[in-house]
């Protein structure tokens, strides 16, 4: 067990809820809108970086007078409160998240050192058609997990690489844009070697499982430039005239890119099937929550996840699920598709912002 005593206040169309007494598995049930995707999101803030959703804090913000919110949860190992996690915005100061860990400031950064987190969304199903920049940011979240420092060094990077953008647009000083690209071959190195190890990792463990029921998938980490620091500062130095004339920089970690293919068929991800897509995508979140909660307790967010499974992946997935050290929450429009783990499950229907439980 990971999450515990949790508690919205505010948030989203949830103007007050506590979910207490969770397990393993934690269902919401409830037709959409009703609020079930909101429970999700407010738990995935116990987490550095912005949400599953990746929304704005104002955007967050639920029916109260009151211009912030509120989570808070208590974090479990072996039937003990080891933690007391919390994430709020106050009306003082909307446009920051502050963060306390057992009552004193922290820094969001921080929740990666006591819970790793995942998830998985429909939002999510477009991956492998979808662009490049949106793969980087998929594993950025994935890298995040297994190290807290991936998000700073990530920010780093794409501000250093602003910088230098501005520099050869407007003709600025060698001296000052030399600087400049000592800072991003730094942070671009940390960045690639962090992509580099997470997909590393994540196909090690991919490599344990059978081609079925979930098409285990095949990844391939392209750099976009060199990954070195001493290559990746000459690599910008001597492309400035490159650069400049193309308006941005036209390789480096910025440029990288995660390339999938279904085992045994060899097939690229992006043309296989719907069903196919979805099933490459679980394996990817299994693994990926296999590696996160190595030392730490885990939390697996998976959002309308069996809706498009048939029922032998359906009952796959749960037997993966009931096998792995994370803590599970899903939801669904009804409890049918969930029939096999209702026995050990805590169930809560979800109507209107208001939770009952089951």
């Amino acid at each position: 067990m990971a999450l515990d005593r949790i508690s919205l206040y505010n948030f989203r169309n949830h103007a007050a809820n506590e979910l207490a007494d969770t397990r393993q598995f934690n269902l919401l049930v409830g037709e959409n809108g009703a609020g079930k995707t909101n429970v999700l999101e407010a738990l995935s803030l116990l987490a550095p970086g912005r949400g599953l959703r990746r929304a704005s804090l104002e955007e967050m913000v639920g029916p109260a007078t009151a211009s912030g919110f509120a989570i808070g949860a208590s974090l479990n190992e072996q039937g003990h409160e080891s933690a007391r996690l919390g994430t709020y915005v106050e009306g003082e100061r909307p446009g920051r998240r502050l963060v306390r860990i057992n009552g004193a400031e922290a820094s969001a950064t921080s929740l990666g050192e006591w819970l790793a987190m995942g998830w998985l969304t429909p939002a999510m199903d477009r991956l492998f058609t979808d662009s490049a920049g949106a793969r980087r940011r998929h594993i950025d979240r994935m890298a995040l997990a297994l190290d807290p420092a991936h998000a700073r060094n990530v920010t780093r990077f794409e501000a250093a690489l602003r910088e230098r953008n501005k520099l050869l647009e407007s003709g600025g000083d060698a001296t000052w844009l030399a600087a400049i690209e000592v800072q991003v071959a730094e942070h671009g190195e940390r960045v690639a070697s962090g992509r580099s190890l997470l997909v590393s990792a994540l196909g090690d463990e991919l490599s344990t499982l059978p081609d079925q029921p979930f098409a285990r998938p095949l990844l391939t980490y392209r750099a976009g430039g060199p990954m070195e620091f001493e290559a990746l500062r000459e690599e910008f130095r001597r492309q400035r005239g490159r650069d400049r004339a193309a308006g941005r920089a036209l390789s480096g970690p910025h440029r990288d890119e995660l390339e999938v293919v279904m085992a045994g068929s060899g097939q690229a991800a992006a043309v296989c099937s719907t069903g196919e897509q979805k099933a490459m995508l679980i394996a990817m979140t299994l693994a990926h929550a296999s590696l996160a909660a190595e030392g730490r307790p885990g939390v697996l967010l998976l959002d309308e996840v069996a809706a498009h499974l048939d029922p032998v992946r359906r009952g796959a997935l749960f037997d993966r699920l009931r096998q792995g050290r994370a803590q599970v929450w899903l939801t669904g429009t009804e409890s049918g598709p969930f029939s096999e783990i209702l026995g050990e499950a805590a169930v809560w229907q979800v109507a209107g912002g208001k939770l009952t439980r089951l």
